[in-house]
């Protein structure tokens, strides 16, 4: 089977989710999963996703938990070396080519926001197993990115609770 690039993103609700339920497919055939994710503090906000991928055995790393949107001093230093340190990572787990799926949850983040460069990304997606199935979300996705993909899907924002002001609801937003 040849693996496939996927690629979820847009300003609406659901890219991790659909990251997600493939993870959970995936494991349901008995497929290996890698799961990374970026801008996401597990500790801090308990992120039920990762308790579920956890007991379906899918192997979970965090890089860059934090974003200059919520650090008091805007300090990016330490997210970009950990974005940095993320795509040697990534390498690594390619030249073990032990999994069939390898989801790379808001990457795309990374790159809208500087922290990763288009051209990584692209080498990313040139260099990828030939087997592995890649998965990347986030908004921000460039049009290179897009060519170089397989499947896009944009998951557009029609109506949203956040702007009345409703706070993310654990298990549901989170």
């Amino acid at each position: 089977m040849r693996g496939l690039i996927q690629v979820y993103t847009g300003d609406g609700k659901g890219k991790t989710t659909a990251a997600i339920g493939l993870a959970v497919r995936a494991r349901s055939q008995g497929l290996k999963v890698c799961y990374i994710y970026f801008h996401k503090d597990p500790d801090k906000w308990g992120y039920g996703e990762h308790k579920i991928l956890k007991k379906l055995k899918v192997d979970i790393y965090g890089f860059a938990k934090e974003h200059t949107y919520f650090l008091e001093d805007k300090s990016s230093d330490k997210i970009l070396k950990d974005c940095l340190h993320s795509l040697e990572f990534i390498k690594k787990i390619y030249q073990k080519n032990k999994y069939d799926m390898l989801i790379l949850d808001e990457i795309l983040i990374s790159l809208r926001d500087g922290f990763i460069k288009e051209k990584e990304i692209l080498e990313l997606i040139k260099i990828k197993p030939t087997k592995l199935e890649l998965i990347l979300t986030g908004r921000g996705v460039t049009e290179k990115i897009i060519r170089k993909a397989d499947y896009v899907s944009e998951i557009k924002k029609v109506k949203h609770p956040f702007d009345l002001g409703v706070k993310s609801r654990k298990g549901i937003e989170f």
